[in-house]
């Protein structure tokens, strides 16, 4: 998974960035996802019906190279209105999974997902909302949170 952000093939995260992003051991990823499969939250795809109050999605268009898009689905992922010092699991499959802050999330989501290849599953320890990173060029967020909808909300980006 290292290869995600230390290869310039594909992207190469400042050191101290990278030290926020931490892979799980295969027993700790498999915890995260028996917990994600045990909670019938992605029974159907995207979300269980009823598993969330409040479901909003986004298809992305190409960001390889793309800044317009890139900062598009930043903003889109900021108003999910998870605080950026946020810690969350990201789960690919049931052995690969990290944690990280929610901040490196949006900052650097295009290191996260790629499409096509990836479904990939975010997640905090309450469940109580869910963002997938759907390999047909989809996000979906599921919350019972209330999320930011105001212009204002765009203005600020991550670092």
């Amino acid at each position: 998974m290292k290869w995600r952000f230390t290869d310039p093939k594909y992207d190469v995260l400042p050191p101290n960035h990278l030290a926020q992003i931490h892979a799980l051991d295969s027993r700790s990823a498999r915890l995260i996802w028996t917990l994600i499969v045990d909670s019938d939250l992605h029974a159907v795809d995207p979300f269980k019906p009823g598993c969330f109050q409040h479901h909003e999605s986004t298809e992305i268009g190409d960001s390889y190279g793309n800044a317009d898009e890139d900062a598009r689905i930043r903003k889109w992922l900021y108003r999910c209105a998870i605080p950026f010092d946020h810690v969350v699991y990201l789960s690919w499959q049931p052995d690969w999974a990290i944690t990280t802050t929610w901040k490196m999330l949006v900052k650097y989501w295009t290191s996260f997902y790629y499409p096509i290849s990836d479904d990939l599953l975010v997640v905090d320890e309450s469940l109580e909302w869910c963002v997938l990173f759907h390999h047909e060029y989809e996000i979906h967020f599921g919350t019972n949170l209330p999320r930011i909808a105001t212009e204002q909300s765009d203005e600020r980006e991550p670092e």
